[in-house]
């Protein structure tokens, strides 16, 4: 069955880094693009980032431009997002979920860690 693993959540002070990790199991990842999207109780849910299948064409939430980054191995099953310069604002829950071939809807998530900024 499909399977996504999210990990590397934690706490950090505001302006350090991050990198989480998302383990894919159960479907052929290299034939996906791939999401991060979080979560908090006060903006719901937000897409973070899009990934393409060859991980060569990354599109970003605009207020996370130029501090995340996002990567693949599709050796490995594997999504990346190397979070830098974080801010309170990116304190959330982040999931990676799986594309819908064909659309921009994702048809599976994670579990979700958990991402904490606090000084």
């Amino acid at each position: 069955q499909v399977q996504l693993v999210e990990s590397g959540g934690g706490l950090a002070q505001p302006g350090e880094s991050l990198k989480l990790s998302c383990v894919a199991s159960g479907f052929a990842f290299e034939n996906y693009w791939m999401y991060w999207v979080r979560q908090t109780p006060e903006k719901g849910l937000e897409w973070v980032s899009r990934l393409n299948i060859n991980g060569d064409d990354p599109h970003y939430l605009d207020s996370v431009k130029g501090r995340f980054t996002t990567s693949r191995s599709n050796a490995n099953n594997t999504l990346y997002l190397q979070m830098n310069s974080l801010k309170s604002d990116d304190a959330a829950i982040y999931y990676c979920a799986k594309g819908t071939p064909g659309s921009s809807a994702m048809d599976f998530w994670g579990q979700g860690t958990l991402v904490t900024i606090s000084s």
